[in-house]
Protein backbone atom coordinates (compact mmCIF):
# COMPACT_ATOMS: atom_id res chain seq x y z
CA UNK A 1 0.00 0.00 0.00
CA UNK A 2 1.43 3.08 -0.73
CA UNK A 3 1.39 6.23 1.95
CA UNK A 4 -1.27 8.06 -0.25
CA UNK A 5 -3.81 5.10 0.01
CA UNK A 6 -3.51 6.17 3.57
CA UNK A 7 -6.30 8.18 4.98
CA UNK A 8 -8.33 9.00 8.07
CA UNK A 9 -11.29 6.70 8.01
CA UNK A 10 -14.42 6.32 10.09
CA UNK A 11 -15.12 2.48 11.71
CA UNK A 12 -18.85 1.95 12.22
CA UNK A 13 -19.43 0.42 15.24
CA UNK A 14 -23.20 -0.58 14.52
CA UNK A 15 -21.68 -2.73 11.36
CA UNK A 16 -19.96 -4.89 13.71
CA UNK A 17 -20.63 -7.80 15.85
CA UNK A 18 -20.23 -8.29 19.59
CA UNK A 19 -17.93 -11.67 20.14
CA UNK A 20 -17.99 -13.76 23.10
CA UNK A 21 -14.51 -13.81 24.27
CA UNK A 22 -14.28 -17.69 24.21
CA UNK A 23 -12.26 -19.53 25.38
CA UNK A 24 -12.69 -17.31 28.61
CA UNK A 25 -15.86 -16.15 28.71
CA UNK A 26 -19.41 -16.67 26.78
CA UNK A 27 -20.69 -13.88 29.14
CA UNK A 28 -17.89 -10.69 28.62
CA UNK A 29 -18.67 -9.75 24.88
CA UNK A 30 -16.06 -8.01 22.12
CA UNK A 31 -16.18 -5.66 19.31
CA UNK A 32 -13.45 -5.62 17.73
CA UNK A 33 -12.91 -1.83 15.95
CA UNK A 34 -8.79 -2.23 14.52
CA UNK A 35 -6.27 -5.16 14.75
CA UNK A 36 -3.08 -3.65 13.65
CA UNK A 37 -0.52 -6.18 12.54
CA UNK A 38 2.43 -3.97 12.22
CA UNK A 39 2.29 -2.44 16.19
CA UNK A 40 0.19 -4.79 17.59
CA UNK A 41 -2.30 -2.48 18.46
CA UNK A 42 -5.82 -3.58 18.95
CA UNK A 43 -8.71 -1.45 19.79
CA UNK A 44 -12.17 -3.27 21.13
CA UNK A 45 -15.66 -2.28 23.00
CA UNK A 46 -15.89 -5.04 26.04
CA UNK A 47 -19.04 -5.88 28.07
CA UNK A 48 -18.89 -7.71 30.79
CA UNK A 49 -21.80 -8.70 33.60
CA UNK A 50 -21.54 -7.25 37.09
CA UNK A 51 -19.78 -9.34 39.37
CA UNK A 52 -17.38 -10.92 36.54
CA UNK A 53 -14.06 -11.64 37.44
CA UNK A 54 -11.54 -11.73 34.57
CA UNK A 55 -8.21 -13.61 34.22
CA UNK A 56 -5.49 -12.29 35.95
CA UNK A 57 -3.03 -10.58 33.01
CA UNK A 58 0.14 -9.01 32.24
CA UNK A 59 0.64 -6.74 29.52
CA UNK A 60 3.40 -6.09 27.28
CA UNK A 61 2.47 -3.53 26.27
CA UNK A 62 0.49 -0.13 27.16
CA UNK A 63 -3.75 -0.54 27.70
CA UNK A 64 -5.96 2.34 27.54
CA UNK A 65 -9.06 2.24 29.15
CA UNK A 66 -12.23 4.45 28.60
CA UNK A 67 -15.23 3.24 31.15
CA UNK A 68 -18.26 3.83 28.83
CA UNK A 69 -20.70 2.44 31.38
CA UNK A 70 -20.78 0.88 34.98
CA UNK A 71 -17.85 0.48 37.11
CA UNK A 72 -14.79 -1.89 37.70
CA UNK A 73 -11.52 -2.30 39.57
CA UNK A 74 -8.38 -4.04 39.57
CA UNK A 75 -8.44 -6.35 42.73
CA UNK A 76 -4.59 -5.74 43.52
CA UNK A 77 -5.68 -1.93 43.32
CA UNK A 78 -8.04 0.53 46.01
CA UNK A 79 -9.57 2.41 43.27
CA UNK A 80 -13.00 1.83 41.16
CA UNK A 81 -12.93 3.20 37.52
CA UNK A 82 -16.57 4.49 36.14
CA UNK A 83 -18.40 6.48 33.66
CA UNK A 84 -15.88 8.92 32.01
CA UNK A 85 -12.70 7.77 33.61
CA UNK A 86 -9.82 7.22 31.64
CA UNK A 87 -7.25 4.08 33.17
CA UNK A 88 -3.70 4.17 31.54
CA UNK A 89 -1.61 1.05 32.21
CA UNK A 90 1.88 0.59 31.87
CA UNK A 91 3.84 -1.72 30.08
CA UNK A 92 4.83 -4.97 32.96
CA UNK A 93 1.99 -4.12 34.74
CA UNK A 94 -0.08 -7.55 36.00
CA UNK A 95 -3.71 -6.93 37.44
CA UNK A 96 -7.34 -8.85 37.90
CA UNK A 97 -9.71 -6.79 36.74
CA UNK A 98 -13.67 -7.13 38.35
CA UNK A 99 -17.00 -5.39 37.21
CA UNK A 100 -18.43 -3.96 40.46
CA UNK A 101 -21.83 -3.33 41.74
CA UNK A 102 -23.30 -0.02 41.44
CA UNK A 103 -26.21 1.69 42.48
CA UNK A 104 -27.54 2.44 39.10
CA UNK A 105 -29.19 -0.15 36.93
CA UNK A 106 -26.42 -0.91 34.74
CA UNK A 107 -25.96 -4.83 34.95
CA UNK A 108 -23.06 -5.01 32.98
CA UNK A 109 -19.96 -2.53 32.40
CA UNK A 110 -19.21 -1.37 28.92
CA UNK A 111 -15.34 -0.16 27.95
CA UNK A 112 -13.41 1.03 25.12
CA UNK A 113 -9.80 -0.51 24.90
CA UNK A 114 -6.51 0.52 23.20
CA UNK A 115 -3.95 -2.55 24.15
CA UNK A 116 -0.69 -2.37 22.52
CA UNK A 117 1.18 -6.20 22.47
CA UNK A 118 0.28 -9.16 24.81
CA UNK A 119 -1.89 -9.98 27.35
CA UNK A 120 -0.43 -12.53 29.05
CA UNK A 121 -3.31 -14.92 31.51
CA UNK A 122 -1.15 -16.23 34.51
CA UNK A 123 -2.75 -18.36 37.08
CA UNK A 124 -1.80 -17.71 40.84
CA UNK A 125 1.61 -18.41 40.66
CA UNK A 126 2.04 -16.42 37.85
CA UNK A 127 2.51 -19.31 35.12
CA UNK A 128 1.57 -18.45 31.56
CA UNK A 129 -1.88 -20.32 30.64
CA UNK A 130 -2.78 -18.30 27.64
CA UNK A 131 -1.37 -15.22 25.50
CA UNK A 132 -3.76 -12.58 23.59
CA UNK A 133 -3.21 -10.19 21.18
CA UNK A 134 -3.78 -8.77 18.17
CA UNK A 135 -3.31 -12.11 15.91
CA UNK A 136 -5.74 -14.43 18.84
CA UNK A 137 -8.25 -11.48 18.20
CA UNK A 138 -8.47 -12.07 14.56
CA UNK A 139 -8.64 -15.67 14.91
CA UNK A 140 -11.67 -15.13 17.15
CA UNK A 141 -13.78 -12.44 15.12
CA UNK A 142 -13.39 -14.97 11.85
CA UNK A 143 -14.03 -17.46 13.44
CA UNK A 144 -17.42 -15.48 15.20
CA UNK A 145 -18.01 -14.81 11.23
CA UNK A 146 -17.73 -17.81 9.64
CA UNK A 147 -19.87 -19.37 12.83
CA UNK A 148 -23.06 -16.90 12.04
CA UNK A 149 -22.90 -16.38 8.30
CA UNK A 150 -21.62 -12.45 8.60
CA UNK A 151 -19.31 -11.14 5.92
CA UNK A 152 -16.27 -10.12 8.03
CA UNK A 153 -14.55 -6.70 7.58
CA UNK A 154 -10.74 -6.31 7.03
CA UNK A 155 -10.38 -4.83 10.38
CA UNK A 156 -6.02 -4.48 9.47
CA UNK A 157 -6.65 -2.25 6.86
CA UNK A 158 -5.73 1.54 7.21
CA UNK A 159 -8.63 3.05 5.73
Amino acid sequence: MLYQQVDTAVIDGESLPWVPFTPYSEDVLLKYFKLDPVRGEWIVRMKAPIGMQLPKHHHTGTVIVYTIEGQWKYKEHDWVAGPGSVVYETAASTHTPEVVSTESTDSYVETLVIVTGDLVFVDENDKVMAIENWKTAMQRYLAYCEKHDIEPKDLTAFN
